[in-house]
């Protein structure tokens, strides 16, 4: 076959290529899914191997910031693994290093006691903790209403979701790449009243 055949060939080939493969990724996602939002989202883990006690309320406050914002996933680490967001029971007062923790960095939450000796809510300390996590401070006093009022709203305030304020400023804290290079603050926040 002459060299010029060859070159139509191959050109011919190449072009059935890009066009299948422009054809390929100009596909519309899936109805109900949004690919720029899985792709954003930010996945942290979480080791809790050293929360005896809290395991449900540790459940049930992932749960919660799971539920309510996309940019951002906590995930449970495997055995043995790294993770980002380390958890702990302690006989003190409940204390987190405030964020917002990044891939490959860490910050420690403390699940104390003694707050719920003076009867605070489990889910609501660990769900109020881990927020600190994501980079919220405490927004003392509060109602509530507020997750990060923390021990201001009184013992008996049980609310373990975060507002709209709160739900917000996680979504912009994890928003971009350019987020990702922001370290944490790294302040360890004490929540006793």
């Amino acid at each position: 076959m002459p060299l010029g055949t060859w070159f139509k060939a191959g050109t011919s080939a190449a072009t059935l290529v890009l066009a299948m493969a422009g054809a390929a990724t100009a596909a519309p996602a899936p109805a109900g899914a949004s690919s720029a939002a899985q792709a954003a989202a930010v996945t942290l883990r979480y080791d809790d191997s050293r929360a005896g006690g809290w395991e449900a309320a540790i459940s049930a406050g992932v749960a919660s910031w799971n539920a309510n914002v996309s940019n951002v996933r906590l995930v449970e680490a495997a055995p043995g693994s790294v993770a980002e967001i380390v958890i702990v029971a302690t006989t003190g007062w409940p204390q987190a290093t405030l964020g917002p923790v990044r891939p490959g960095r860490q910050v420690r939450v403390e699940l104390g006691s003694q707050a719920v000796d003076q009867g605070y809510d489990k889910t609501r300390i660990a769900a109020h903790e881990l927020g600190h996590s994501l980079g919220l401070p405490d927004t003392k006093p509060g109602p509530c209403s507020q997750l990060m009022s923390g021990s201001s709203a009184g013992t008996a305030c049980t609310n373990a979701t975060p507002n709209a304020t709160e739900r917000s400023r996680v979504q912009s804290a994890y928003a971009s790449a350019i987020a990702a290079l922001v370290p944490a603050d790294g302040r360890i926040l004490i929540d006793a009243p």
